[in-house]
């Protein structure tokens, strides 16, 4: 009876009262993607650092260059173009209301860049006045913790420093042209002064990033990260798969931008630059040197795997930290001339211990070995008012069979309602590249062929219909996988936003082939996930009520889950708002499992998965002290209805719910 209350508590309130984003239209684009892919990558977060980033800092639309409008996920080439092309015919613009003159960007992308842009003068680009630049630079100063309410096996007897979660930024900006700070990180359970963190923290960022600059386009020293063609040889930064591959029409960003995130993995340390040689040919190196983590073989002298958690909790993570030495070297040419564009990359990177994986295991036997890496490939496209094409082919340089690996794209735009986008990709199982991230199914690029084909059409202004559909080959065996093998993935989306009013309607069918339960031949697994929502926004008052289901079967095992969230918040006064969200789940286990999306701290990303049977209730409040200081607070529970103890080992905590409180303190000056 408890439960069933508190389910159409859910819907009564829905109806009664709403949600609001903080005004963050860009959330709402955020959620759209979500949910359709795995969740739990690291990539969601550093998406989402990446938009606070720019929301925060907005770009001045009559100053902006390409690469500035590239940083925007959410455009494809052509509406880069388009706006590139806006600006050089017509000059400055004098309201963002002139976006509707451009022909390519529809209703949700212009209101989307509202969020990230203004509008303001022109500046003299004749020469770089660093007095100015600092005399406008703007100093943040931001400090989070989270203090969990509970106690973990490993906070009694395991790990080795406080159960609080904390990290601490500083960070000065000057429009797009001036990025510097410094970043100190602190998971739960790592020592603090304490061990191997005799600074303090256990993880440290520190960049500087100089734009514009005459010829000199971009210059990052300290942590940086760096994305080159398609990704097939270097890509640092994320890639967040096919949802998002569709809105974006398959447009890879080209950057070397400042790693500002508390993640330890992915990024390079040293310097980094690009560099005009002429009007339309760009040069990008870059140099790094950084300690990695790494589980060493029996022997401690070569690698059996490197570590990416960035967890130092316990004596034998904290034995791994910065065990191992890595040094790289790359290089990027760049040309552009009227829509045409190519490029070369090259990459070399050393380790000072041998990788050396359990490569006995079949699914391993091509696994990343040695001590030099060297890869290189070349680019090539085509940028049109209706339709692009380009690719991406890489070789692995350091094997003498030379593997390659080719990823290429059309994207046709035959009228303003209607945008189409076919991908092909082919990655040999020989080929390894240490940097390599692009669009896959396996999540490598590595062992899989396919086909993507997405549409995405507005028969009317309010109406998106959005569809999908993947082939994925696989030659050699995969984990849990002991032969070639299929794969195919599936995808609708319906999206209707009259007025105040959205709906969304969502269905995906994924399936692909492992081993059977006697390992003698392959067996499908299907797994169908669907979502709808009904969210209304009237300025101030806000509704958002949504509905998530799925259901996996394997052989003989089913599994079926099911959750309803309501999210409800309000604002008091004009400093003070308060966010409150809740939902039920049930699912008959982990393969069910469902992911909900909830509003957190500034550059603070939560989106966990849930099964079993369960609440998740929360509540924020936002508090302006003054012009120059903000508060944030929240408290959230989850409490399980089928379980006495939650996780397990040292993350073990004996009890059915579980409570965090999180603040954060934002000065800035």
């Amino acid at each position: 009876m408890r439960r069933f209350a508190f389910v159409l508590w859910l819907f009564v309130t829905g109806h009664v009262l709403s949600f609001a984003q903080e005004g963050h239209e860009w959330e709402t684009y955020y959620q759209q993607l979500s949910g359709t892919e795995d969740m739990e990558s690291a990539d969601w977060g550093e998406l989402y650092q990446l938009l606070c980033e720019l929301e925060e800092h907005p770009m001045n639309i009559n100053a902006v260059t390409r690469e500035d409008l590239e940083q925007l996920p959410f455009l494809t080439d052509m509406e880069v173009e388009a706006i590139m092309e806006y600006l050089d015919r017509y000059g400055e613009m004098k309201s963002l209301g002139e976006l509707a003159m451009i022909e390519p960007l529809d209703y949700d992308k212009r209101r989307l860049l509202t969020c990230f842009l203004y509008v303001g003068s022109k500046p003299d680009g004749s020469h770089t006045d660093w007095q100015q630049l600092l005399h406008h630079a703007r100093h943040d100063v931001l400090f989070t913790a989270r203090i969990p309410l509970y106690e973990r096996k490993g906070d009694k007897n395991g790990y080795l420093g406080y159960p609080y979660r904390h990290d601490l930024r500083y960070s000065l900006h000057s429009g797009q042209r001036l990025k510097a700070g410094l970043v100190g990180a602190q998971d739960a359970g790592e020592p603090f002064f304490a061990n191997k963190n005799g600074m303090g923290y256990d993880f440290y960022s520190f960049y500087l990033l100089l734009r514009d600059m005459g010829k000199w386009k971009n210059l990052a020293v300290g942590r940086y990260r760096v994305s080159t063609g398609l990704g097939l040889v270097a890509n640092t930064d994320f890639i967040l798969g096919k949802t998002a591959v569709l809105q974006s029409m398959g447009r890879q960003r080209r950057t070397v931008r400042a790693h500002s995130s508390r993640s330890s993995s992915d990024f390079f340390q040293g310097i980094a630059a690009t560099r005009a040689l002429t009007r339309r040919l760009d040069l990008t190196a870059f140099l790094s040197y950084r300690t990695i983590d790494a589980t060493l073989n029996s022997d401690s002298t070569t690698i059996a795997t490197i570590v990416t958690s960035g967890y130092h909790r316990t004596q034998t993570e904290m034995n791994k930290k910065g065990n191992t030495r890595q040094w790289l070297a790359g290089m990027n040419l760049h040309w552009f001339h009227r829509g045409f564009h190519a490029g070369a990359t090259m990459v070399h990177t050393a380790l000072n211990r041998d990788l050396n994986p359990n490569t006995s295991q079949l699914f391993r036997a091509y696994s990343a070995a040695g001590r030099h890496f060297t890869n290189a490939s070349v680019e090539y496209g085509y940028t049109g008012s209706h339709f692009s094409v380009k690719g991406e082919t890489a070789a692995k340089l350091s094997d003498h069979q030379m593997p390659i690996v080719t990823l290429n794209m059309i994207t046709y735009k035959p009228a303003g309602e209607v945008e189409m986008l076919l991908l092909q990709r082919f990655y040999s199982y020989r080929y390894n590249a240490p940097f390599a991230r692009s669009f896959s199914e396996g999540g490598h690029v590595q062992n899989e062929s396919g086909l993507y084909f997405g549409i995405n059409w507005h028969p009317l202004r309010n109406l998106l219909l959005s569809a999908y559909g993947d082939y994925a080959y696989f030659p050699w065996a995969r984990y849990q996988v002991s032969q070639s093998s299929h794969a195919w993935d599936y995808l609708f989306t319906m999206r209707y936003t009259p007025s105040k009013w959205q709906l969304m309607m969502r269905y995906r069918l994924r399936r692909s082939e492992r081993d059977n339960a006697a390992k003698t031949a392959l067996a499908n697994r299907t797994e169908h996930r669907g979502r709808t929502l009904v969210a209304y926004n009237n300025g101030k008052w806000n509704l958002r009520t949504q509905v998530d289901a799925a259901y996996t079967l394997f052989e003989n095992n089913k599994s079926l889950g099911w959750m309803v969230s309501q999210n409800v918040s309000f604002q008091t006064a004009k400093r003070l708002q308060l966010n409150a969200t809740a939902a039920y789940f049930h699912t008959d286990d982990f393969d069910s499992r469902l992911y909900f999306y909830e509003r957190g701290m500034l550059y603070s990303f939560s989106f966990p998965a849930y099964y079993g049977e369960g609440i998740r209730y929360s509540l924020m409040l936002h508090a302006e002290l003054t012009d120059r200081i903000t508060v944030n607070a929240k408290m959230g529970t989850t409490n399980y209805f089928d379980r006495n103890a939650i996780g397990t080992g040292l993350q073990q905590i004996d009890h059915s719910s579980m409570s965090d409180v999180e603040v954060q303190l934002k000065w800035k000056f």
